[in-house]
């Protein structure tokens, strides 16, 4: 981890939030992250490298999921608490990144929060689970149950990694799953649970700042048409842009080269 980089905690009434920061902007950027195993927090040197062309022009922060999160934790609750990380920081006006869950996430903080986001980009997400798209969800869900966490990263790899990927971190993958925790396992449960029955599409209208809709045709885990859908609700909105990627897989946004560069692009545009 670089030596710039600490992981810090935003303490509210209700909660606590790990988050880190990286970069010298003046502009704020604010970056959501998808379900995952492990926290993104002990990848914080290899996300500040990924998002290095951002340092000069924002002061960047990735942010977990609360702290014990409860039972039934729902992503709208995961939207609330992570707005009231935000404000707490005392940050405004932000440019704003979700993917995946993160994604859903971001759109849900935008649709309540409308004086909080300046511009929000979307990837590989979707504005509802239904129960076809939730069924691989819940096979993950279940090797977790099972305490299977080989199974588990293997699963989730193939999923939202192209074959070539998957192939080239397949063995790293099983290295890492032998240092999962039990309590991590817990908190991918519920991070993962509560996708089911997600939906916002009677609230995508209220939003009402410029948004780039990124998805990906071959996106296995959420599907494309679940990126076209959202695009139906917010196509004609003024500031929209929307590009899809082919051959990425649903992790387009870290295996896409050019992924970083367009979300800047549209931020600064």
């Amino acid at each position: 981890m670089s030596g710039k980089i600490t992981i810090e905690t935003v303490k509210t009434t209700s909660f606590d939030m790990k988050y880190f920061k990286f970069g010298e902007g003046k502009k704020t950027f604010v970056i959501i992250p998808g379900v995952a195993v492990q926290s993104v927090m002990g990848l914080a040197f290899a996300v500040e490298d990924a998002y290095r062309i951002f340092e000069k022009d924002y002061t960047a922060y990735l942010f977990d999921r609360r702290q014990d999160m409860p039972e039934g934790y729902s992503i709208a609750d995961m939207a609330r608490d992570t707005a009231k990380a935000i404000k707490t920081l005392g940050l405004n006006d932000v440019y704003l990144f979700g993917a995946s869950q993160g994604g859903m996430i971001a759109m849900t903080i935008a649709i309540e929060n409308s004086d909080l986001v300046r511009k929000l980009v979307v990837g590989s997400s979707a504005a509802r689970v239904d129960a076809g798209i939730y069924k691989k969800a819940g096979e993950w869900v279940k090797l977790a149950k099972e305490g299977d966490a080989t199974g588990l990263y293997l699963s989730f790899g193939k999923a939202v990694y192209p074959p070539e990927t998957y192939s080239d971190y397949e063995e790293a993958l099983k290295k890492v799953a032998r240092t999962v925790k039990k309590e991590e396992l817990e908190s991918f449960i519920t991070m993962t649970s509560a996708l089911e029955n997600f939906d916002i599409t009677d609230k995508l209208d209220l939003i009402d700042c410029p948004v780039l809709l990124l998805g990906s045709e071959d996106d296995n885990v959420l599907g494309a048409e679940a990126t076209r859908e959202i695009a139906g609700h917010l196509g004609d909105k003024p500031g929209f842009e929307m590009h899809m990627y082919n051959g990425y897989g649903h992790a387009a946004y870290d295996t896409a080269p050019d992924y970083k560069e367009r979300i800047l692009k549209f931020f600064d545009a």
